[in-house]
């Protein structure tokens, strides 16, 4: 069981632009070719901020629309947001705010040996990492540059380094780099 950062990152460390667009990334490859659908398996909870919620709610979900969906994940989501927010009818989110430590200690409590999927928000992912509760980084790197948008991971991680594990190519538009954190 590991606490998982998963996300994607332009070459100079956003993984979003100011506005919270993804269109740099859609454009790179597609999602089955990268490591997504061995993950997401092993995934038992999932934790997010406000921004990547509502961005889910926009692009994925689209409530009040001819294209309405339904939420895309079935494991539980811890939604962290000092907002009151839309609620998803049948699924399983849950909107907290505070400390991510009594937060986390839930998580684990309400899967069985199953990882914890730390979704988008460079900030949120500082968090765990701060209560030392970060066990792995798994980015995918992608052939852009944003010049700014929102930062991967917000916190200076030098002392000691993280430990680089895997590196995989995937197509002409991505690399898979996936680092321990050292305690």
């Amino acid at each position: 069981m590991a606490t998982q950062y998963y996300t994607a990152s332009s070459l100079d460390g956003f993984i979003a632009t100011e506005d919270h667009s993804l269109e740099w990334l859609l454009q790179l490859g597609d999602i089955e070719e990268t490591g997504y659908a061995d993950f997401i398996r092993q995934v038992g909870a999932i934790a997010m901020g406000s921004s990547t919620y509502e961005w889910l709610l926009r692009h994925a979900v689209k409530p009040g629309t001819d294209e309405e969906g339904e939420w895309p994940y079935t494991q539980p989501a811890w939604v962290f947001s000092s907002r009151k927010l839309p609620r998803v009818p049948g699924a399983d989110i849950r909107f907290v705010s505070g400390d991510v430590r009594p937060v986390h200690a839930e998580m684990e409590a309400q899967k069985i040996a199953e990882n914890i999927w730390l979704m988008g928000g460079g900030d949120l992912v500082g968090q765990f990492y701060d209560a030392g509760l970060l066990d792995e980084l798994i980015i995918t790197i992608g052939s852009v540059t944003l010049g700014a948008g929102k930062p991967l991971l917000p916190r200076e991680i030098a002392f000691p380094p993280l430990q680089l594990t895997a590196v995989k190519q995937i197509g002409a538009g991505f690399a898979e780099l996936r680092y321990d954190v050292p305690r």
